[in-house]
């Protein structure tokens, strides 16, 4: 069993969600996965769920991505729950901003350390390296910049708090890992409502970055491995949500069992067998058929 759930946004679907809901229909028909049914949800009226009896999830997101446009999307090989675990990346998935860029641009390095950044989220470079690569760009800065960066740059993303206090009012538990520090996470979390917080720390000596990193790093392998840490904790049989942007966060989406691909990089998106869009993170709510009535403002 398959279950489809995408925003159908009337205001620029209009009239021709019929249309393309028959097109999808007689692709995922030519595919070898028919639809069984397809209608709107009671709880959220813009989310139309499309039902079959088999499939590959991340399969029919592609298909109905084709016929649908980018839009926001899950597809499950279940039931859709609402999950028990949330696990989610920090940089341009909970805050609009990547942290190291920002921070770059107080020792004047922004341009030559976003370009670094953007490709290692795109999965050209080998995120360790590019990692070490940019920490290093940053010897010397005062560690004062970080708290002037948090203040003066950074900002959660649209429906962010509601997302996260939302999912701890149902049962779920919010963990924020990231590839990016402690110095922002930690904040970070505290102001959204993570509960557990995993990334990496900046090396600090004499209230001035050393260039280096103090401990392990935080990576693909580290995202992957606290979800699955989190999830034995839980117990078997507890659905887990994801979210992430960039190449570094595949192997997190790819475990959860709604692994949601926020506003990502191609091979993330790819990967993911749920996709948004729109900036606001409350459409995972929707995608969750979770009425807005109980949604938790943060």
């Amino acid at each position: 069993m398959i279950i489809a759930r995408l925003i159908a946004d009337q205001a620029s679907i209009g009239n021709a969600l019929e249309t393309r809901l028959e097109r999808a229909r007689n692709a995922l028909a030519q595919a070898g996965t028919p639809v069984a049914f397809a209608g709107m949800l009671d709880f959220c009226g813009d989310v139309l769920q499309i039902s079959l009896a088999e499939g590959e999830p991340v399969a029919v997101a592609d298909v109905l991505e084709q016929h649908f446009g980018a839009c926001d999307l899950l597809v499950a090989d279940h039931e859709i729950e609402i999950p028990r675990l949330f696990v989610s990346d920090m940089d341009s998935t909970m805050i609009g901003q990547e942290c190291i860029d920002e921070l770059a641009d107080f020792a004047g390095l922004k341009e030559q350390v976003s370009a670094i950044t953007e490709r290692a989220m795109r999965g050209e470079l080998d995120f360790p390296s590019a990692l070490a690569e940019r920490v290093a760009l940053l010897e010397g800065l005062e560690e004062s910049a970080i708290e002037r960066c948090l203040d003066e740059r950074i900002e959660p993303v649209e429906g962010a708090r509601v997302l996260v206090s939302t999912l701890k009012a149902k049962g779920c538990h919010p963990v924020l890992v990231t590839g990016g520090f402690h110095h922002f996470a930690d904040p970070v979390a505290q102001m959204l409502g993570f509960e557990r917080v995993v990334g990496n720390r900046l090396a600090v000596a004499g209230g001035r970055l050393t260039g280096a990193l103090d401990g392990a790093i935080s990576d693909s392998a580290t995202k992957r491995r606290v979800l699955e840490e989190e999830l034995e904790r839980l117990g078997e049989g507890a659905r887990v949500l994801a979210s992430g942007d960039g190449a570094n966060d595949i192997p997190m989406l790819e475990a959860a069992d709604y692994g949601f691909a926020y506003r990502a990089k191609p091979k993330a998106r790819a990967a993911a067998n749920g996709r948004i869009e729109s900036r606001n993170l409350t459409a995972i709510l929707k995608l969750l058929n979770i009425p807005q009535n109980e949604w938790v403002e943060g």
